[in-house]
This record gives C-alpha cells, sequence and structure tokens, in this order.
C-alpha cells in the first residue's frame, strides 16, 4: 500500500480525513499513483494534474523522502521507501506570494 498525503484543499473537496492508503498495481511511479487516487476520488481529477495533457499543475509540489520529484518523469520509479509504505508520497500546494 502506498501512503499518500494531501494537502488541506484537496482532502476537504473529496472527503479525505487524514493520510491516503491506495493499492497501485504494476510499477509505481507518480503516474500511476496519481491514476489510482483519481480512479479512487473522482473529484480530484483535474485538480493535481491537467486533464488533457496530464501535466502537474502550477503551484503542486510533489515530495517523497525529502526530495522534490515535481520536474522528474511521471514514469519514473518511486523510491523504496514509498513502494514499501515506510515513507509516504506527498502533493503539496506550493505558496506565492510577494
Amino acid at each position: 500500500m502506498i501512503r499518500l498525503v494531501l494537502p488541506a484543499h484537496l482532502r476537504t473537496l473529496a472527503h479525505i480525513d487524514g493520510e491516503i492508503e491506495l493499492a497501485v498495481a504494476g510499477e509505481v511511479t507518480q503516474r500511476t499513483v496519481l491514476d489510482a487516487l483519481e480512479a479512487r476520488y473522482p473529484v480530484l481529477r483535474g485538480t493535481i494534474r491537467d486533464q488533457d495533457t496530464g501535466k502537474r499543475r502550477p503551484f503542486i509540489r510533489f515530495f517523497a523522502c525529502e526530495e522534490d520529484l515535481s520536474h522528474e518523469q511521471p514514469d519514473l520509479g518511486l523510491p523504496e521507501d514509498v513502494v514499501k509504505g515506510k515513507e509516504p508520497y506527498l502533493v503539496i500546494a506550493a505558496m506565492a506570494g510577494g
């Protein structure tokens, strides 16, 4: 099981309380984790990735094992600690301002 943490506004939208555990079939990548998330919570489709291009939305970042994976290829395997459920995969809402 993959552990996934979402920002508060997406948890509220999907009526999720706390961390999510997802079963991911096949190789565990950013794409397969997000595919599993959107399949389980269809209301989140288009909030994290653009539905047409599959690209990460602005102001959304991905982290695992204290590494920023936001600019990595979506089909690159996630760290072993995430795959084994030892560490969560984090979807973070980035902040901007001036």
